[in-house]
């Protein structure tokens, strides 16, 4: 089964006034692993909330399309009904909600009115993949993220990913403050996905994540913008040569959204 795409043309988004991004083009299609790497301060993070729909972020030109629908248009439960997935670099903590109720409430959402996922059935595919990613069967039963790691919360959405099976997952710096165990549980938690109908935009600063989940594509940001595109080739040369080839190759002095070279 082929899957999903999801078309980002031309996006600007501001926040509180300023530009971020500033014309953004990226299609991500089924069974895509997309890579965007940059420095610090060059909008990757902002791309990943824009799509999802955060209020602090402001569309001021272009669109983002889910298989042809607008996905401006859509709220955010809209959009991760569509199948829309964002696993956050800063996972929120919810007090009282237990991480359980919170899968299956995200999963019965995702279903129609009766259609709702049956109990034994739930529990045998979040144990199956709790195992899979070696995490603690009592963390079900814990309150979401309250006094978990960041490893544990890292595995978390992970874990969500697992289970909501979105037809485009996109991953915000998922592999900040991991060690390499817990690095190596999580890449193989998101290879595991890999298949005709996942896409997936990983983000990140560093080739690490890179080393145990191969994309198909790599995408450098600078001002706000992708300003190159290359296979995993370009992720070597990365890590060999830093970002200062582009920079010199571009005439780019300030990388981040402060200005324009």
């Amino acid at each position: 089964m082929s899957g999903s795409t999801l078309e980002i043309k031309d996006l600007h988004v501001e926040i509180e006034g300023k530009e971020i991004l500033k014309g953004v083009n990226l299609t991500i299609k089924g069974g895509e692993f997309h890579a965007v790497m940059g420095p610090n301060g060059t909008g990757k993070s902002t791309l990943a909330s824009a799509v999802m729909g955060h209020p602090t972020y402001e569309v001021t030109k272009g669109e983002i399309l889910m298989d042809g629908e607008n996905v401006l248009e859509m709220e955010v439960d809209e959009r991760a009904k569509a199948g829309l997935f964002l696993a956050m670099q800063y996972p929120s903590e919810i007090s009282g909600v237990t991480t359980s109720d919170f899968l299956r409430s995200s999963i019965n959402a995702h279903r129609e009115e009766g259609d709702e996922i049956p109990l034994m059935k739930f529990i045998k595919e979040m144990d199956e993949a709790m195992d899979y990613l070696d995490m603690d069967k009592n963390m079900a039963q814990r309150y979401l993220n309250e006094g978990f790691s960041g490893g544990e919360k890292k595995r978390n959405e992970i874990l969500q990913l697992m289970l909501l099976k979105p037809q485009i997952g996109i991953l915000d710096e998922i592999d900040s403050g991991l060690d390499i165990d817990a690095l190596k549980v999580v890449s193989k938690g998101i290879n595991k996905l890999r298949s005709e109908s996942f896409g997936c935009l990983i983000i990140t600063h560093y080739q690490r994540l890179l080393n145990y989940v191969t994309p198909d594509y790599v995408h450098v940001m600078m001002q706000g913008r992708i300003v190159k595109s290359g296979g995993p080739e370009l992720v070597e040369r990365l890590e060999d040569q830093g970002y200062d080839w582009i920079k010199q190759e571009l005439g780019i002095e300030d990388v981040t959204v402060g200005k324009d070279a």
